[in-house]
């Protein structure tokens, strides 16, 4: 198959990837609600459930997103259905990746894995950065641990989750924190 957004074969099965319009909100929204919040996201398994219940995205933050020139929301689709998304943005010589959503029914199944690679091979390849960022609650040892795995380190930071700030969910316990990670990249 070709990769309508690279003009490049990918294997059968492998996730198509494409930037993020104003169109794609609603499916967005859906898309990290369920991969994070509520039952549904009990299906895959990096849900947030037992953690924080309210929200995790809303279609202003997307659209706002989507707008700015220095953000990707990157898509994956298979056979024109979203199945993955995350969010890049530049930051100096950095890129910061976040709002990382796979379908839970294909959790572990390696559509993760695929929009992971894509989103390395963006920021270190069209952007030039030298690495990739991210910020993961602590209590999610597995999270952590899998991108560990992908060669991400602990870089022994720190930041408080933004407790009363509802945008970012309610917290259901009072010791969230976020550890900060990061991998170097190959530029070219």
């Amino acid at each position: 198959m070709i990769d309508n957004a690279t003009g490049t074969a990918r294997p059968i099965g492998e996730p198509a990837f494409r930037p993020a319009t104003p169109a794609d909100v609603p499916a967005l929204v859906e898309l990290v609600e369920s991969a994070y919040r509520g039952d549904a996201s009990r299906v895959g398994w990096t849900t947030e459930a037992d953690l924080l219940g309210g929200q995790r995205t809303d279609p202003q933050a997307l659209t706002e997103a989507i707008g700015n020139p220095g953000v990707l929301v990157l898509l994956a689709e298979r056979d024109g259905e979203l199945v993955a998304c995350c969010q890049l943005e530049r930051r100096g010589g950095k890129a910061y990746f976040g709002m990382f959503s796979v379908r839970p029914g294909l959790q572990g199944g390696g559509v993760g894995r695929s929009v992971l690679a894509e989103a390395e091979r963006v920021a270190g390849q069209e952007w030039s950065v030298g690495a990739m960022e991210m910020a993961v609650i602590t209590q999610r040892a597995d999270l952590i641990a899998w991108y560990e795995r992908r060669g991400y380190r602990r870089t022994g930071a720190f930041s408080p989750f933004p407790y009363g700030d509802e945008r970012f969910g309610i917290p259901l316990r009072p010791d969230l924190r976020f550890e900060h990670l990061s991998k170097e990249l190959k530029a070219s």
